[in-house]
């Protein structure tokens, strides 16, 4: 079993810290907001340094690059012993990454950066894909945690390069839901029911996520 510092224990960090203990994994979690502690079964560390200390990975789940950036640079970096795998999966800047990844390695130590979409159906279900980007050597150690929580994992190259995947599939995401949504529009002013719109093109060339998941 691998020792896990989680820092980040919102909608989706709760979830995935649940799927590791669950696979037997011990966890030192810890949250600026003390009673997202209370939602798990981690043991509680008082900081983020003392999440870091000790584990063998260390994985972040924060809402934005001044987060991944701040903590690393001001706790895990520090704190981390020889040896530890990093691990970000926030959805953040590719730059951010890419930044914090150099500093990990200045230090000797692996980082990934590992965004991951399903949302937090997914994150519950351990059923996320993983966008993982980083040396070779480090996604195959960090693979087998990877896939406790979750279904798909994609190595995607160098550091950063998971973000990049994210944010083009974010993108792509983007446009469809706005191609979608100005479908339904123009046949609703053109006085097509939504209803059969929705069952031509949900069965059409027209069909992609935001069609199937998204549509009322």
């Amino acid at each position: 079993m691998t020792m896990i510092g989680f820092i980040g224990l919102g909608n989706m960090g709760a979830p995935m810290v649940k799927n590791l203990l669950a696979a037997g994994h011990p966890v030192k979690a810890y949250d600026i907001v003390p009673e997202l502690l209370d939602a798990t079964q981690a043991t509680k560390a008082e900081s983020a340094a003392g999440a870091v200390k000790g584990a063998e990975m260390v994985i972040t789940m924060l809402p934005a690059g001044s987060h991944v950036s701040g903590v690393y640079m001001e706790s895990v970096l520090d704190n981390a012993e020889a040896g530890t795998l990093l691990m970000d999966c926030s959805t953040i800047d590719v730059e951010t990454a890419r930044t914090v990844a150099a500093a990990a390695a200045e230090r000797g130590l692996d980082m990934l950066d590992a965004p991951v979409s399903g949302g937090v159906g997914g994150s519950e279900a351990g059923t996320l894909t993983f966008m993982v980007g980083g040396p070779d050597q480090a996604f195959e150690k960090g693979r087998p945690i990877l896939e406790v929580m979750g279904k798909t994992i994609v190595h995607t190259g160098g550091s950063g390069n998971g973000q990049v995947a994210k944010i083009c599939n974010n993108m792509i995401l983007g446009a469809t839901m706005i191609a979608v949504g100005e479908g339904f529009v123009m046949a609703e002013n053109l006085g097509l029911d939504k209803q059969v719109l929705f069952d031509i093109v949900s069965t059409s060339s027209a069909s992609c996520f935001a069609i199937t998941s998204h549509c009322p």
